[in-house]
């Protein structure tokens, strides 16, 4: 920690906490439409994978590297599979 810096409060532990069960459950959300839906074309599941970051970029402002360094090869994973894409 360096100087001016403070630990978090128990309140926003908890608040964090709570979006990251909440981004979570989204991601979760979205990979079971994803697989589920036999007849979605490429397109609009890449919408989909691309409002999800949007969603968790508004939760996690400036921490994006993280949502693609986290969810970003199992999303890609997911898609190659579906889709057979490069």
């Amino acid at each position: 920690m360096t100087e001016g810096e403070r630990l978090p409060t128990e309140k926003e532990l908890k608040e964090e906490d709570r979006r990251i069960r909440h981004l979570r459950r989204m991601v979760d959300f979205t990979v079971m439409l994803i697989i589920g839906s036999p007849e979605m074309p490429a397109e609009e599941a890449s919408r989909h994978v691309a409002a999800l970051r949007d969603f968790a970029i508004r939760l996690f402002p400036g921490k994006e590297h993280v949502f693609d360094m986290v969810y970003g090869p199992r999303l890609r994973r997911i898609l190659n599979d579906k889709f057979r894409m490069s």
